[in-house]
């Protein structure tokens, strides 16, 4: 727990701010409603505006460039585009004031701290940080990386308790775990909505006016792959660009979506069902194979099996967040047809291959990964709807066409991000943005799209508590079971009734 100074103490600490985009305006509000002081700047084209913006908050000063913030605060986050981020360090970290602590907001740390490593003097310490959510989301609750690089514990624990005022939860990595993780949670999960996007773009469909796009797990992929869209198109790019691992998982991930589409394509029942399945028993695994060590099974997979949770998405949370403006089928009509799921099935079958168990990172997890892996949950732990799904792959071609715009896309963004194309990534982009704006959904998405997030955010903290409670129970009755005469079950009882309390 970070130590807490009086606000007169806070005003003695300054924190510098270069880039004042979404999340730099975010930390900058933040950290000055706390009582720090913070100095900020952007580019030297904004300089006016962001005075006039800012001249009536208290504790924010606008400088005109990092020169001045760089010489004159006592931590000074870097809050700019990752492919930037060498360019503007190299050009304001000589400026560093003597002893000051240097951080970055950047989704990728690799290149960020090769950066500081480069330009920043030797007496500098280096103390980075992600939180890990867009600006729009309330940051309580969320996760917050602190990556403590080179820094004495005194520096560190300054830095912990000024990012303490967001309210997030903490979670310590080093940068190369950062970049594992973010490329497990985040990099595959927006490569998936941005493919999902760029397939109604070339078929020209809003899904929300489309019948079979319409309730269920179907709400989640239109509200995400809008809510990104809204977004800027380099707070994805430099992710998947820039992180080596991401690259990978991508490229898995355009790999399933093809060879999954291929055997829909040759009608291989037997051979597309036992891939599918075998992927899921991989992720959610059923009870029979939490009891014994499996080789195809992951642990942190086992502790969340079927039985040992419920549902992260149900079906009233799924209903009532949707941007459908299709009425509901009317008492009596025909069900809506079951969709393929190639863009969940091809998922699942991508965190197989590369033996990545989702729960494991799920205590610093983005809100955009926690709905995904409660949207393949609520496939693959729900058998009928799953044999719906797989039947439907083989023998439905009511969404053939879309999975087959689905397949170039996902190969398409692949392309992209293996060649480092920033112009191509921000073409394919903005293009399909430009199309979602036709209909002018996209704010819409990003309200509705917070407001299931608040809900999902939580339901996890509902769900975590259940599960702990759960594993305390059988601790206590492994407990018990271990203590022989009934004198040593009382007072082991005793003291595992104990130990929960201070728990």
């Amino acid at each position: 727990m970070p130590s807490v100074r009086p606000v007169e103490e806070r005003a003695k600490v300054t924190v510098g701010i270069i880039g004042m985009g979404d999340m730099g305006r975010m930390y900058a509000i933040g950290i000055s409603k706390a009582g720090w002081k913070v100095n900020a700047c952007d580019r030297d084209s904004n300089y006016e505006a962001l005075k006039e913006e800012f001249k009536e908050t208290p504790n924010v000063t606008i400088l005109r460039n990092g020169h001045f913030v760089s010489r004159t605060s006592d931590y000074i986050i870097y809050s700019v585009e990752a492919e930037n981020i060498e360019r503007v360090v190299s050009a304001y970290g000589p400026s560093t004031k003597l002893g000051a602590i240097v951080g970055g907001q950047t989704s990728c740390k690799a290149p960020e701290i090769a950066s500081f490593e480069k330009h920043l003097p030797e007496d500098v310490e280096i103390v980075s940080c992600h939180s890990l959510h867009g600006p729009g989301v309330d940051p309580r609750g969320q996760p917050l990386v602190l990556i403590k690089h080179r820094s004495s514990q005194a520096s560190f624990d300054l830095v912990e308790e000024i990012l303490s005022c967001f309210g997030s939860k903490l979670v310590y990595l080093s940068a190369k775990e950062h970049d594992r993780i973010t490329a497990d949670t985040q990099a595959v999960t927006h490569a998936a909505f941005l493919s999902m996007g760029t397939a109604w773009h070339a078929n020209g469909q809003f899904p929300w006016e489309v019948t079979r796009w319409s309730g269920g797990i179907e709400n989640v992929k239109i509200n995400v792959t809008l809510r990104i869209y809204s977004n800027k198109w380099h707070v994805y790019a430099g992710l998947a660009i820039l992180n080596p691992s991401a690259k990978e998982q991508i490229r898995q991930y355009a790999t399933s979506v093809t060879e999954l589409f291929k055997l829909m394509l040759s009608g291989q029942r037997e051979e597309f069902e036992k891939r599918v399945r075998a992927a899921g028993e991989f992720v959610f695994p059923s009870s029979s194979n939490t009891s014994t060590s499996n080789a195809t099974t992951s642990t942190s997979s086992a502790l969340h099996s079927s039985q040992d949770h419920e549902l992260l998405l149900r079906d009233d949370i799924l209903e009532k967040y949707s941007l459908s403006s299709v009425p509901p089928p009317a008492s009596g009509s025909p069900p809506l047809k079951p969709n393929s799921h190639l863009s969940l099935l091809a998922m699942v079958d991508c965190w197989h291959a590369c033996a990545i168990s989702p729960y494991d990172h799920i205590i610093c997890s983005t809100p955009l990964f926690r709905l995904w892996l409660g949207s393949a949950e609520y496939l693959f732990r729900q058998p009928h709807l799953l044999s719906e799904c797989i039947s439907a792959a083989l023998t439905d071609d009511t969404f053939r066409e879309d999975d087959l715009e689905f397949t170039f896309a996902a190969r398409g963004w692949c392309d992209v991000v293996g060649a480092a194309d920033w112009e191509g990534y921000q073409r394919r982009f903005e293009g399909t943005k430009m199309f979602f704006e036709e209909r002018g959904r996209l704010e819409e998405a990003g309200r509705v799209g917070n407001m299931m997030i608040k809900t999902i955010l939580e339901r996890t903290k509902v769900l975590e508590g259940e599960r702990l409670e759960r594993e305390r129970e059988r601790e206590r009755v492994r407990g018990l079971a271990e203590a022989g005469t009934a004198r040593e079950r009382e007072v082991k009882l005793s003291e595992i009734e104990s130990e929960a309390l201070y728990d």
